[in-house]
């Protein structure tokens, strides 16, 4: 058991989950590849379903940020594991979620919406070249077999019982690598069409290989966390710009970042909640248009951003509640938090 490396070279630990959930030893001769359906860094329930690493892209520097969350040959969380039948997370299984999407449907939204992502069945070639490093590197390490099934289908044509899912005895029998969309007594469709004729010539090609020692703690993210827990009126239908801890900057560049502002308002039926986040110069002049970001509310109003903050540029955030009826909306609490990463020229 347990007779290769049990870390990724480059791979942060920061969001390791491996002491609250210690997990089944095995020796791991499969590779099982997700897709999350979202754009940052998941929690994972604080680990209760994760993955054992996690690959997040930095579309910006075109790589992929590795984040480990459990050993190498310890059994992860994301796979369905129904009683009584055949073991899905606990039979040698190394697990990797790709940040970003397969879903049709998800990929034309966001476009739309001007939010950044990666489509994996029409992944970059640079984004399959560090999945296909890391199944290389599993391959020598590990002795993961580089080959798996014939058939990936697009989603949602791959979600649930569809021929190309192993049969129980199928999936005990299998080494290799293979999709969320294959593993027996599991419905998800997820890694969809991806390329993986492309990932296994780059696997065992000329794909890079991954650094030859783990990331330096000046790699790993930074924690944002500026709350505020001022009660504000906020006028309807007026843009408000909002102030954190001691004023409206949530951060300053050059630094990569994920951020999210969270709002809770004691807002009446009907309100709207808009925000935006934008740039200014050092001095907090010059506001740049607004960036593109993800919403979700709607009392409980979270926004996302991921992006970079240039040198001498600022990021912040700014609010519009527009009540039915024209009255004040009480904003009660709001906090701006993520990851972010200095950036080096």
């Amino acid at each position: 058991m347990s007779t290769g490396p049990q870390t990724f070279p480059g791979a942060s630990t920061a969001y390791w989950y491996g002491s609250t959930y210690p997990g089944s030893a095995m020796e791991v001769n499969v590779v099982v590849l997700h897709t999350t359906e979202g754009r940052t860094l998941p929690d994972y329930d604080s680990g209760a379903v994760a993955p054992t690493l996690t690959a997040l892209p930095d579309l910006a520097a075109r790589r992929l940020k590795w984040y480990q969350h459990f050993p190498i040959d310890t059994s992860a969380r994301a796979l369905v594991n129904l009683p009584g039948g055949v073991e899905t997370n606990t039979l040698n299984v190394c697990q990797v979620e790709m940040v970003g999407t397969c879903d049709p449907a998800t990929h034309a939204a966001w476009t739309k919406a001007g939010l950044t992502h990666i489509y994996w069945p029409e992944a970059p070639d640079w984004a399959l070249a560090e999945i296909a490093a890391f199944l290389r590197w599993m391959h020598v390490q590990h002795g993961v077999p580089l080959e798996g099934p014939a058939a990936w289908p697009a989603y949602p044509s791959s979600y649930g019982a569809t021929s190309a899912r192993m049969t129980p005895a199928d999936w005990v029998g299998f080494e290799g690598v293979c999709g969320h969309m294959h593993v027996p007594e599991n419905a998800h469709g997820d890694p969809g069409s991806i390329d993986f004729d492309r990932l296994l010539e780059l696997a065992t090609g000329d794909a890079p290989t991954p650094p030859a020692s783990p990331t330096k703690e000046s790699d790993m993210p930074s924690v944002l966390n500026k709350p505020n827990s001022n009660d504000t009126a906020l006028a309807s239908g007026r843009w408000v710009e909002l102030a954190f801890q001691t004023n409206g900057v949530i951060l300053a560049g050059p630094v990569a970042h994920q951020t999210m502002v969270h709002l809770l308002l004691d807002a009446p039926d009907g309100t709207r909640i808009e925000g935006q986040f934008f740039l200014t110069d050092s001095a907090g002049n010059n506001p740049s248009d607004y960036l593109a970001s993800d919403a979700a509310g709607p009392e409980g109003c979270q926004f996302h951003a991921n992006g970079q903050v240039p040198a001498g540029k600022q990021l912040h955030f700014k609010v519009r509640a527009t009540s039915p009826d024209g009255s004040d909306v009480p904003l009660l609490h709001r906090v701006a938090s993520g990851l972010f990463w200095e950036v080096t020229s």
